[in-house]
């Protein structure tokens, strides 16, 4: 006699589909009102995400986020061949449970990448919460500026010593933790809770995507690609740990980080984001005045500029197929979290720090 199969496992794996699938719509919902966003997710139940987090998971020396990707690849990698064989098999009532469970799990994944970090895409822009709104500027207006950017990159670069470029990883990560710490105490716009920065396992990775660093929504741990240029990693510590900070964009985080790096005493990290700041304004002035971008290049000095070659020549010696397909990838997933500009949103932070320079901030016009 055939054993009935039971359609109970089933029905609950498609009430859980259809239930996820609600709170997600829902959460999609409140993302088109911004203003419902900040007040009763970024400044409230993520400041909550925050004060558990990272206290807890700041214990830990290594990247717990990293070992969590790393194991859900693996898992990946395992249900899609179970997958296949079962498939072929011809067992499909297994293959049909395997496949709900692992639609349950993306689902599960962008539930809690919404809840957890996420949702800090569709917050109030900076803009409005830094009252920078007026983001316009000539293209004057933007020579005027990167004169100045160029002039403080020179200056800050001239008084880093070969000790400063010498800083181990440890001290650079506490030098970005003071900064950030020392600033939160006088702008409650740069808040951070037990922020902390950590060494990516999976750096070796990062360099051949092309990667600097990246924030772990589900974990809220920030990590640095170890391995770059020392004069790049303590901008990109301070940027990853803008997002704990609940800056979302990634234009918005090179604000924070820019804000951050400048209010220092360090050296180092002072020149980090005045390199990266040059680096993205001289950017945009290429794309409006090629006459001035000529003409204020010759003002970099020879120290800055050789800082330059070497951070190209470092991310040359690893471009490969990979790096294009992870840009592609990430270009698109910025698109799909309210930063229609892909990968040119990065560049945007000229707008945030034009403004900044227009509120005459005394933390920014030195």
């Amino acid at each position: 006699m055939r054993r009935r199969s039971n359609n109970k496992p089933i029905i609950k794996k498609i009430v859980a589909i259809l239930v996820l699938a609600l709170v997600i719509f829902l959460l999609m919902l409140l993302a088109r009102h911004p203003a419902a966003v900040e007040s009763y997710y970024s400044k409230g139940f993520y400041i909550g995400v925050s004060r558990v987090f990272h206290p807890f998971l700041n214990i830990f020396p290594f990247s717990v986020g990293d070992i969590v990707y790393i194991g859900v690849v693996i898992y990946l990698i395992y249900a899609f061949i179970r997958l296949i064989v079962l498939l072929f098999k011809k067992r499909f009532e297994k293959a049909g449970h395997l496949f709900l469970g692992l639609i349950i799990g993306v689902q599960s994944a962008v539930l809690a990448f919404y809840l957890f970090w996420g949702m800090n895409y569709f917050r109030e822009p900076a803009s409005v919460r830094l009252n920078l709104r007026d983001t316009s500027f000539t293209t004057a207006d933007l020579k005027a500026v990167t004169r100045i950017l160029i002039d403080s990159v020179n200056a800050t670069r001239a008084k880093v010593t070969h000790a400063d470029m010498a800083q181990s990883n440890t001290h650079i990560y506490n030098t970005a933790r003071y900064a950030i710490r020392s600033l939160s105490k006088d702008s409650a716009n740069f808040r951070a809770y037990d922020p902390d920065i950590k060494p990516s396992i999976l750096t070796p990775l990062l360099n051949y995507i092309g990667t600097s660093g990246y924030f772990n929504p589900f974990t809220s741990e920030a990590q640095v690609n170890y391995q770059m240029p020392v004069f790049n990693r303590p901008f990109v510590v301070c940027h990853e740990m803008s997002h704990q900070m609940g800056y979302g964009a990634e234009d918005e985080a090179d604000f924070a980080g820019f804000v951050v790096a400048t209010h220092s005493h360090d050296r180092l990290l002072r020149y980090s984001a005045y390199h990266l700041a040059v680096q993205e304004f001289m950017y945009s002035l290429g794309g409006r005045d090629t006459v001035a971008h000529k003409e204020l290049k010759a003002l970099i000095s020879a120290d800055v500029k050789n800082d330059y070659k070497i951070e190209r020549e470092y991310w040359r010696a690893y471009q490969n197929k990979l790096s294009a397909i992870s840009s592609v990838f990430y270009d698109n997933f910025l698109k799909a979290n309210n930063q229609p500009q892909g990968l040119e949103t990065y560049n945007r932070m000229v707008l945030l720090v034009m403004a900044a320079y227009k509120e005459r901030w005394p933390s920014l016009s030195h």
